[in-house]
């Protein structure tokens, strides 16, 4: 099978966010399956291949670029349109279409159902962020009654219901990296998360909504939104509860009741297999012999399927209303 190169403007602390983990943990992963190598395209690095330089060789025939970084796709897709490119989507909504010569692999069912609406032309198939293993539930004392992490938390989450938490039980606000996040889950009873609010600011969408599952995985009651990605595994009711709820005097109320209750909502070891290192692997195998077998033979093939443009749906319209004017 061809080489792997994922592209990423760079590895370094300017460029620290949850995607670019998630792309790194999808590179060590890939490794395992086929020859992987990371190109950065921003920020020179040592230890990695820079996209300027690998431009230079001759014949890039066995390499598949997989890019990745939302703002920067259209440009590295228009400037690797000679070359075999894959896109690796996190997040819907940033608005770009790309031409179906290009497969995508998405990170969440919610994803893959907005490019198979964006691009009913293009192959596309569903590759799920991993959960590492040290995510588990250690049956360690819970000495922490709600965790919340501050980035991506909605103003109602910081501003009301924390203040009106603080007064009746053990709250943790993180405002910082934490190197070891499976150790804070594991000291923790309920674990919050509210993204809406900043995913609505960003204009794009929850790709994946990693914590909420991480904090699972520990064995936290979790009340989350259900936005975007979080919709693939959340089941409110089920195996965690909706955050938000009406008013802040219920949601305390409900937060109380599963700090102290014996009942215990968590995902089932058959949803978590799903996301761990063995089923993506297997997965990814299976998804890199149909996109190579697609490379194999592009360049012999015309693509004659007409895209799904604004005139296209503008045409079908007007058949739509010509059809009922003549047949009443």
């Amino acid at each position: 099978m061809r080489k792997l190169y994922f592209l990423v403007p760079g590895t370094g602390k300017k460029f620290a966010c949850g995607g670019l983990f998630a792309e790194l943990k999808t590179f060590e992963l890939a490794k395992k399956v086929v020859l992987s190598k990371v190109v950065t395209y921003r920020q020179k690095e040592k230890e990695h291949l820079y996209l300027d330089d690998v431009l230079k060789q001759n014949n890039l025939d066995d390499i598949i670029f997989i890019i990745s970084w939302g703002f920067d796709t259209p440009k590295l897709a228009q400037r690797l349109s000679d070359f075999n490119v894959v896109y690796h989507a996190h997040s819907a909504g940033y608005g770009f279409k790309l031409p179906s010569s290009i497969p995508i692999i998405t990170v969440s069912r919610n994803t893959m159902g907005y490019w198979g609406q964006q691009s009913p032309n293009s192959l596309i198939y569903y590759l799920p962020n991993q959960i590492s293993d040290e995510f588990n539930n250690l049956n360690l004392t819970r000495d922490i009654d709600v965790l919340v992490q501050e980035r991506k938390s909605s103003d109602y989450l910081l501003k009301q219901l924390i203040p009106a938490l603080q007064n009746q039980c053990n709250v943790m606000v993180i405002n910082r990296f934490v190197d070891d996040l499976s150790k804070l889950f594991n000291r923790s009873k309920v674990y919050l998360y509210d993204s809406a609010e900043y995913w609505a600011q960003q204009r794009v969408s929850e790709g994946f909504g990693l914590q909420p599952m991480e904090a699972l995985a520990c064995g936290c009651q979790v009340f989350s939104s259900i936005n975007g990605g979080l919709s693939d595994y959340l089941d409110p009711g089920f195996n965690c509860y909706k955050i938000a709820g009406y008013s802040t005097e219920y949601d305390v109320k409900r937060i109380l009741n599963a700090i102290h209750s014996s009942k215990q909502l968590s995902l089932s070891p058959q949803i978590l297999a799903e996301y761990r290192s063995e089923n993506i692997i297997k997965r990814l195998e299976i998804i890199l012999e149909e996109i190579n077998f697609f490379f194999d033979h592009k360049q012999q093939l015309v693509g004659d399927i007409n895209d799904l443009t604004k005139m296209k749906l503008a045409q079908l319209f007007f058949r739509k209303v010509m059809k009922k004017l003549f047949s009443t």
